[in-house]
């Protein structure tokens, strides 16, 4: 993933030591891991080690540099926790914020709105550095559909060129939030699920929805059809908002436990990416590594080295290795055996630390947990990150030198007039399209040109993104066509496009409660290894960060934040408690 615009640019941290280390399984047996590491590079920092200055400087490494691991970071600092270093496998920072000058336009591949005021530190850190001044009434907004602006309405046309009346459309409105609304009510108010819905939004949403239509006796049967498609146009957004393949996906009981903060969606006219330049300003650029993806996570190391010592009987293990390679001094080992956790690098460079804060995607996690982490993780914590979900949700950016649609259409709405039939859409990879929802038009112009924002999710958005940016361009502008009914559409003049499930550093969008999971799992997902109640080794060597492990702000930007905020906390406050039993002991002379 290319560097946004405008992103704050961070130097690597250098290398101490010039020797490249070997790459060593995450399986391999304790005590030949402990003799390849001395036969390594283990990062060092010399004889001024923090655990020998009191237990206010602990040697903490934060995994990946986007709102979480910055939030994490700059919270440490702020406590004076010197020994912090982020590592961000890609070349900027940010993560899922990814903002892009276009020409004279900034456009958000990532992360575009402020969900809510009150209580969000987003929005807080926001407000207080005025990146809220120039956003126009119009781009406020409380609807859950369309976010971009107000003004103007939706534009529903069907694949044949017609135009949904107004009167049709309103009606199907409020019929399909009527049901949106029960759908929050089997977690808020403890409804039983029944088996009909099979736990599911979209199986309970398109079954209740669908009888309400056809049992209307004022509509003909033409406008039910018509209704019936519209549903399956409903149910592509929700799952583009939901960043779900499908609503068919997304858990009916958990539903309305996501909370939202009150008050109205922001955007940030200069970019999400000011956010993370605010989070990252007093961060020194030395602390963040980046193009440094890890490959291993070796953690509780220390306890699996005494018992392998302790098995083999081989005490003399250090002594004999050191007799024979004089660059490791008997104080490096006593390093080398004091901290619980290893941190393996891609580029063989090995970290040692006293903690270390992860906050990858869940989609990372779900692709790499078997090899990401030696021991392997906890069986619960392994159901939690397969349990949740997460899919691909993607924006197309199509720029036009004079617009096509009406100053009073603020979105192009694709209802496919052959799509009225119940069960969920899925398309083979030549239809991707298909699974595109709308077009929704970016306001103020005078900001962004003349800008369409296009939405697409689930499979279909991975099949959008192997294909070359001319396909995609002359499909969307064919399929521009084909709705408006207008053959005289030109194509574009730049197109942008994200490509959040093919970036192997993300993997995906955002967190979802899939069909079986619950927001416990969100809990399971944050809680650190290892389980203080399972084992007497060293705590929170590996603790987790990232809007994926917070259960009531999942997917959401200030839910990343706080998570990072909560893990610092939690170190923060637990060196506090050790400071004061060591400074409250007794004295025993």
């Amino acid at each position: 993933m290319s560097c946004a615009h405008g992103i704050q640019s961070h130097t690597c941290c250098p290398s101490l030591h010039p020797s490249i280390p070997p790459s060593i399984h995450p399986s391999i047996h304790p005590s030949t891991l402990l003799e390849k590491i001395h036969m390594s590079t283990v990062r060092r920092y010399g004889t001024d080690d923090p655990l020998s200055s009191g237990p206010r400087r602990p040697r903490i490494v934060v995994i990946g540099a986007g709102l979480a691991g910055l939030a994490a970071a700059k919270t440490l600092l702020e406590n004076g926790f010197t020994d912090v270093t982020v590592l961000e496998a890609s070349d900027c920072i940010g993560g899922r914020v990814l903002s892009v000058q276009h020409g004279k336009p900034v456009f958000e591949l990532g992360a575009t709105w402020i969900h809510g005021a009150i209580g969000n530190p987003v929005y807080h850190l926001a407000q207080e550095n005025g990146l809220l001044e120039h956003t126009t009434d119009e781009e406020r907004s409380v609807t859950r559909i369309s976010l971009f602006t107000k003004k103007g309405v939706s534009h529903y046309q069907t694949n044949l060129g017609r135009r949904i009346p107004k009167d049709v459309v309103e009606e199907f409105r409020d019929l399909y939030n009527e049901v949106y609304e029960l759908t929050q009510e089997f977690f808020q108010n403890g409804k039983p699920v029944c088996a009909e819905s099979q736990n599911s939004v979209g199986v309970f949403t398109r079954d209740l929805v669908h009888k309400k239509i056809v049992m209307d006796p004022d509509d003909s049967e033409s406008t039910k059809k018509l209704k019936l498609c519209m549903l399956q146009q409903y149910l592509k957004v929700e799952s583009c908002e939901s960043s779900a393949a499908s609503m068919d996906e997304v858990s009916l009981s958990e539903f309305g436990e996501w909370t939202e903060i009150p008050g109205a969606h922001f955007i940030i006219p200069e970019g999400f990416t000011k956010i993370v330049k605010l989070l990252a300003q007093d961060i020194p650029s030395r602390t963040i590594c980046l193009s440094k993806p890890v490959r291993c996570i070796h953690w509780n190391y220390s306890a699996q080295h005494q018992e392998a010592v302790a098995k083999s009987g081989n005490t003399d293990l250090e002594n004999n290795h050191n007799k024979n390679n004089h660059s490791c001094q008997p104080h490096d080992d006593a390093l080398i055996l004091g901290h619980p956790v290893y941190i393996e690098c891609e580029d063989e460079e090995w970290i040692a630390a006293d903690h270390v804060i992860v906050t990858v995607s869940l989609g990372v996690l779900k692709q790499n947990h078997e090899t990401m982490f030696s021991p392997s993780l906890p069986e619960d914590k392994v159901l939690a990150i397969e349990k949740l979900g997460i899919s691909t949700t993607d924006k197309i950016f199509l720029e036009f030198e004079e617009p096509f649609w009406s100053p009073d259409c603020n979105s192009i709405q694709f209802v496919w007039e052959d799509e009225d039939q119940l069960g969920q859409l899925s398309y083979p990879e030549e239809l991707w399209y298909k699974k595109i929802c709308s077009f929704d038009v970016l306001f103020p112009p005078e900001r962004y040109g003349y800008t369409l924002s296009g939405w697409v999710c689930g499979q279909e958005a991975l099949y959008m993104e192997r294909c070359d940016e001319e396909t995609v361009v002359e499909t969307c502008t064919e399929l521009l066509r084909r709705f408006t009914g207008n053959p005289n559409i030109p194509k574009p003049c730049r197109i942008l496009r994200s490509s959040w499930g093919s970036n192997r550093f993300i993997r995906g969008s955002y967190s979802f409660t899939r069909v079986g999971s619950s927001g416990g799992d969100f809990e399971n997902l944050a809680t650190p290894l290892p389980y203080a109640n399972v084992t007497k080794s060293r705590p929170l060597q590996v603790l987790f960060a990232g809007e994926a492990t917070h259960r009531k702000y999942y997917s959401t930007s200030h839910g990343a934040l706080l998570s990072g905020q909560r893990e610092a906390t939690r170190l923060i406050e637990t060196y506090q408690d050790l400071h004061r039993a060591e400074t409250t002991k007794p004295n025993m002379k």
